[in-house]
């Protein structure tokens, strides 16, 4: 069975992010590129890391007109991404113009509130209610809009599964029980996102920060 596992990569240094993906890629089911690798490196650095052959998540979260959007996506056609994330915030018409641009191997998936949000940095921008509530007016709008699946905090998951059952659904801001959040506010342990619905787990420092990723790796592994 393919790991659910997904590593984030998010680092601007080719070398170390193809370092890490060689020793943790035989436990692990894909690797994440963010905006920070794509922004230093761009798509010849996504081919080096694509060479070790597991599936890219390429993570940078396009958000602009749908004509803007659907080009940014055709052009990234040649890098073939298994994943690939647009934000739910940019419409309904974003999001068609995207998925009809993509690859047919590429899932389209939209980013609902990111994880270093909570409900207080919400209602800072005009977001009324709890995050779960946007969630699934964002779930909905993506499921309409002929997306794949959606990116949500662990504490979302059951949510969006009521109301779009066969999403694939992303779950960042994953972190083992004894691991430090960091910069994000909403996390979950792999096991809890798992048990709760989730399609793929994105894992970052807890790895890529470990003494030893490979043995981090495992031992996530493991708790699955």
């Amino acid at each position: 069975m393919t790991s659910p596992v997904y590593v984030a990569l998010d680092t601007p240094d080719l070398e170390k992010a193809k370092a890490i993906a060689a020793r943790v890629k035989t436990h692990v089911g894909g690797l994440k590129l963010g905006l920070e690798f794509f922004s230093h490196n761009g798509p010849a650095g996504v081919h080096e890391i694509a060479h070790l052959g597991l599936p890219i998540f390429l993570d940078l979260k396009l958000h602009d007109i749908p004509n803007t959007v659907a080009k940014a996506v055709h052009a990234l056609r040649p890098l073939e991404p298994a994943i690939l994330t647009v934000h739910a915030a940019g419409g309904r018409g974003m999001m068609e113009d995207a998925k009809a641009a993509a690859a047919a191997g590429t899932k389209v998936v939209a980013v609902s509130v990111l994880t270093s949000l909570d409900e207080e940095d919400l209602h800072a921008i005009g977001v009324p209610g709890p995050a779960e509530a946007q969630v699934e007016r964002l779930a909905l709008l993506a499921r309409d809009a002929g997306l794949d699946g959606l990116v949500c905090s662990g504490a979302e998951i059951e949510t969006v599964r009521k109301v779009w059952p066969e999403a694939f659904v992303v779950v960042p801001g994953v972190r083992p029980a004894d691991a430090a959040a960091a910069d994000q506010k909403r996390v979950v342990t792999p096991r809890q996102a798992l048990d709760a619905g989730a399609s793929i787990l994105v894992v970052g420092r807890p790895i890529t920060q470990a003494d030893d990723p490979d043995a981090a790796a495992r031992a996530i592994a493991a708790t699955l």
